[in-house]
């Protein structure tokens, strides 16, 4: 499931990042790859918020659909 409509609080697991290999790289250097734990905080709005190793993160919603988490 995308990590926007995943449930609040939880440690999800990134399955697959679905962007292209410079958005990817990105993220990777961020903390955000597959096998990578990441945690929802809120997605309320246009933005999402994640917890990434001790920090966070905003990510816009249509970069958030491009991560896949379970």
């Amino acid at each position: 499931m995308p990590i926007f409509i995943a449930p609040e609080g939880r440690e999800l697991e990134v399955k697959k990042v679905g962007a292209d290999e410079k958005v990817k790289r990105h993220l990777k250097e961020l903390g955000i790859s597959e096998g990578s734990k990441i945690t929802l905080l809120s997605s309320s709005g246009g933005s999402v918020i994640v917890v990434v190793k001790e920090g966070r993160l905003c990510l816009d919603r249509q970069l958030a659909g491009k991560i896949i988490v379970a």
